[in-house]
């Protein structure tokens, strides 16, 4: 098996997944890397990859489905931890996550199903979604106000004399939107401004054919269109759901999104430090096999000197990872938030560092689309926005701390 996480305390159920999964990657998805980006190439990017398709029949065959769903009889059973090693295994390879039916923001969108969603709405969204018979996308951020502060989100949710909603708003960053396979939106919007803040705020199910949704284009990344996932810039107008597709509630947005983000920040935390170990490995590989100024690149101080930087800090960012899931699993969500807000900060920062020094390291190789390198850091990049701005968490960090000290 090409790589081994170090993972303190690994219990026998997760160190069995682990070994599945490490089979898995090294007899399936390494393998087909090149067909993956040779499939893009060749058809139309706004399609499922055949390969794609094609292995995740392998991973159900091989009982590596679902496995995201904590304590969940739906899923693997697994606990925050105990997934968190899988994540970064999964991270290595940017796509696999889709594999094992393990990727955003499905994961997300199928754990506020699991928590909050009525029988019915779970029967009619929740088990395609877990079938990976559909995708789905969440319609939160807006392009017209700070959507850091979710408060200020502007989007309405209207409720009609006949008891239906009404929804009006314009949203951006819809991940997954633009997938032809994607049949469910979950939209944030106010149902009513003049209550407090927290409460203005509620979720509901959009099917995607409901009249009033356009997407009027879709996103790039530094260039990246991240086909057939996609990111895309979506207007509703008018578009009429009924009333038994709201989630929990009137008022209960905010309540929601806690919920559905913390665990997703494990998950993009790990994968980050599955990206990071790649990058760090390719580095390796790369300075061992190049010579300049009469010795190889491995025996540059310089080079050294990022290498041993970049270990230190993979595993710095693993521990405090694991820390945070390790107190989700035994204490809950909210008493974990210090840990989580600080890993949402840590771990793109070292992702970012360590794939920057790998792109060094392979010189103008590095920056280019020979290396995966490059892709690696456009994502790691947009992960300093995504689920909240770094700038958000150090204040909740900062805040949680001086409550401390009275």
């Amino acid at each position: 098996m090409s790589f081994q996480p170090n993972i303190l305390g690994l219990s026998p159920r997760a160190h069995e997944y682990s070994e599945k999964l490490l089979r898995f990657m090294d007899g399936h998805i390494y393998p087909n890397e090149s067909t993956y980006h040779q499939q893009a190439d060749a058809g139309n990017r706004w399609q499922p990859r055949p390969i794609v398709e094609e292995l995740k029949q392998h991973a159900q065959a091989a009982g590596l489905w679902n496995l995201f769903l904590p304590e969940s009889a739906l899923g693997a059973g697994l606990t925050n931890l105990e997934y968190a090693g899988l994540c970064e295994i999964m991270g290595r390879v940017p796509w696999s996550s889709e594999v094992f039916n393990c990727s955003a923001p499905d994961t997300g969108n199928m754990e506020v199903l699991v928590r909050y969603g009525t029988k019915p709405q779970q029967n009619q969204w929740l088990d395609p979604l877990l079938a990976g018979k559909i995708r789905s996308c969440f319609a939160m951020t807006e392009p017209d106000v700070a959507s850091s502060d979710a408060k200020n989100i502007q989007a309405r949710i209207e409720r009609q004399e006949n008891g239906d909603y009404l929804l009006n708003g314009r949203k951006w960053w819809a991940s997954g939107a633009g997938d032809p396979r994607c049949k469910l939106c979950i939209f944030m919007g106010q149902t009513d401004p003049a209550a407090p803040p927290h409460q203005r705020q509620a979720m509901i199910l959009v099917p995607m054919d409901a009249p009033g949704i356009t997407i009027q284009r879709m996103l790039t990344v530094f260039g990246y269109d991240d086909a057939p996932h996609g990111h895309a810039e979506m207007t509703f107008e008018n578009v009429r759901v009924p009333a038994e597709n709201l989630l929990l509630g009137e008022g209960r947005g905010f309540e929601i999104a806690q919920g559905r983000l913390g665990p997703g920040r494990i998950h993009h935390c790990m994968r980050l430090i599955g990206l990071a170990e790649r990058a760090l490995e390719l580095m390796c590989r790369r300075v061992k096999s190049r010579v300049a100024f009469g010795k190889a690149l491995a025996d540059q101080g310089t080079i050294r000197a990022n290498i041993a930087d970049s270990r230190i800090e993979i595993e710095q960012a693993r521990l405090l990872t694991l820390k945070a899931a390790h107190l989700m699993d035994t204490v809950g969500n909210k008493a974990a938030r210090t840990e989580i807000a600080m890993i949402k900060v840590v771990a793109p920062d070292v992702a970012l560092k360590v794939i920057d020094r790998a792109i060094q390291a392979h010189g103008a190789a590095g920056v280019s689309g020979d290396f995966f390198l490059a892709d690696a850091w456009a994502a790691a990049r947009t992960l300093r926005l995504a689920d909240g701005p770094d700038e958000v968490h150090r204040e909740t960090i900062a805040r949680l701390e001086l409550r401390r000290e009275h």
